[in-house]
């Protein structure tokens, strides 16, 4: 009966093999899971997938086939009470223990929170160790922190990545927010090659080595060929502080993949904050004096060089059809959007928030307009894929 769970997770599209699966029935026997239903969901996850993006097709398999059996993620009954009785929180926001929580990733956090069910004997509320409502702490519900799992209680800001006693993940589909790794492995697709003329001959042609060597009556004859040259040229400007600061992490991840890429003829950096003006910075920080005039840099750099945008456009609707603080001239920040996007012969906006307008949110309006502008993509996996194909077509 077992076994038919083999081939309900080949069904979904998970390439198991059998040395996994001999490798998972030796665990079991072996009492790997201690009787527990969690760990026993975590052996098989460790064990048959290969990669985070398939934890959700994991997830839908082990849910279909063990649908009659009641999964509460072992949590005590009474612990289950307490959190479901969340209290006025108490605790305040602490900057630095948000820092800390954020470098914890998904599979220590649910080591840690298996931890603290087997220590935990009493309520806490407010805190940021234990399991309870309210405070820091990655466990929990009501709470301030910026991520962990749910355990409990009504969602509110929908920072958790899970939710305790059901298998909800926050997505890790080929959708989901991108780590370095896949952004460079995208990245690739911003190749287009060229063979110089006047560069030696320096790549061995295999196939055409083959050929010759066999015309040769089997003496080796060695071709080369010149090198191909990636021609693609790329300017990235950045948005940097306030709102985009929430989604620092992965803007730095993207720099980073964008550096390591070193197939690109040319790279180029600049930063703004909320809007685009006549100056734009030369590091993230936005500080005035560390600056290149926005006219300066479109005379310098040439149409063919591919435009990327990266921001969450969201500002006050007057930053972007007025003047912010951080105007100097009299160009409103939408003209300047305009005349960047037209000097250049290919465009794309990276966005890594919400790219959807709700109705009444003041700090949203700009979003509508500026999609109207732009081709707008979210920034993650099929995001960037799609964004840089677009990027690569011919107009």
């Amino acid at each position: 009966m077992f076994d038919s769970f083999l081939y309900l997770l080949r069904s979904k599209g998970l390439k198991v093999s059998m040395t996994e699966w001999m490798t998972l029935n030796e665990a079991l026997d072996k009492g790997m899971t201690h009787a527990s239903f969690s760990e026993f969901y975590y052996l098989c996850r460790s064990v048959l997938v290969k990669s985070e993006n398939e934890f959700d097709k994991f997830d839908g398999a082990f849910l279909e086939f063990f649908k009659d059996i009641n999964f509460l993620e072992d949590i005590p009954e009474e612990l289950m009470n307490w959190l479901n009785k969340p209290q006025e929180t108490p605790g305040n926001y602490d900057e630095e223990i948000a820092r800390q929580n954020l470098k914890l990733d998904y599979e220590r956090i649910e080591q840690m929170l298996r931890e603290r069910i087997a220590e935990q004997d009493s309520e806490h509320n407010g805190g940021k160790y234990w399991v309870g409502t309210g405070g820091m702490s990655v466990f929990g519900n009501s709470g301030k922190g910026p991520n962990g799992i749910r355990v409990g209680g009504e969602s509110q800001h929908k920072r958790a990545f899970r939710v305790a006693g059901e298998r909800h993940f926050k997505d890790f589909s080929e959708d989901k927010v991108l780590d370095t790794r896949q952004m460079q492995i995208a990245l690739r697709t911003l190749r287009q090659y060229s063979t110089k003329t006047d560069a030696p001959k320096t790549e061995l042609n295999i196939d055409e080595t083959i050929e010759e060597t066999g015309n040769n009556a089997g003496r080796l004859s060695l071709v080369y060929d010149r090198p191909r040259k990636n021609t693609v040229k790329v300017v990235v400007m950045m948005d940097s502080g306030g709102s985009m600061d929430y989604y620092r992490k992965l803007c730095s991840q993207l720099f980073t993949a964008l550096r390591k890429s070193n197939h690109f003829k040319d790279l180029k950096f600049y930063y703004f904050h909320n809007s685009i003006y006549e100056r734009l910075y030369t590091d993230g920080e936005c500080i005035p004096g560390r600056w290149v005039d926005t006219n300066l840099v479109l005379n310098t750099l040439s149409s063919d060089y591919k435009l990327i945008i990266v921001g969450d456009a969201a500002m006050a609707p007057y930053e972007l059809m007025g003047g912010g603080y951080y105007n100097y001239g009299k160009t409103s920040g939408i003209d300047w959007f305009r005349k960047v996007k037209g000097h250049f012969s290919h465009c794309i906006w990276l966005n890594p928030g919400e790219m959807q307008y709700v109705y009444g949110n003041y700090w949203r309006q700009t979003l509508g307009i500026l999609q109207e502008e732009f081709d707008m993509y979210p920034l993650t996996v099929n995001g960037l894929e799609a964004a840089l194909k677009k990027l690569m077509v011919n107009r």
